[in-house]
C-alpha cells in the first residue's frame, strides 16, 4: 500500500505532514492493507492567507485493486481534524465496499 501525501502552497512542514499522515493512514487502514494498491491525500487552504470558517480542505483517495478509486472530502478549522474528519469517512466507506463486494 503506497501513501503519497500532497499539500498546497499554504500548506507548511510538508516532511511533518507527511510522516504523521502517512503512518496514521497505515495505522487506521490496515486492515484493508491487501485491497488496498494507492492512497492520495491532498490538503489544500482555500482561502490562502485570509481567515475563514472551515477553509482547510482534506481530500483521501484510494485506489482499490479491481475497482474505481474511492475519494472523500472534509472541510473543517485544520488540517488536522480535516484529515481525521476524512479518515473517519474513508474507513465508513471502505467497510460498506468490501462488504458489499465480499456479499456477491
Amino acid at each position: 500500500m503506497k501513501v503519497q501525501i500532497n499539500t498546497d502552497k499554504n500548506i507548511e512542514g510538508h516532511e511533518r505532514v507527511e510522516a504523521y499522515f502517512s503512518g496514521e493512514l497505515e495505522k487506521s487502514l490496515a486492515r484493508f492493507e491487501d485491497k488496498i494498491t494507492r492512497i492520495e491525500v491532498h490538503f489544500g487552504d482555500e482561502n490562502s492567507n485570509k481567515s475563514g470558517v472551515d477553509d482547510k480542505r482534506c481530500l483521501i483517495e484510494v485506489r482499490a485493486a479491481n475497482s474505481q478509486p474511492i475519494a472523500v472530502t472534509e472541510h473543517a478549522s485544520s488540517i488536522e481534524k480535516a484529515f481525521h474528519g476524512a479518515l473517519d469517512k474513508i474507513k465508513r466507506t471502505l467497510t460498506s465496499t468490501f462488504e458489499k463486494q465480499k456479499a456477491y
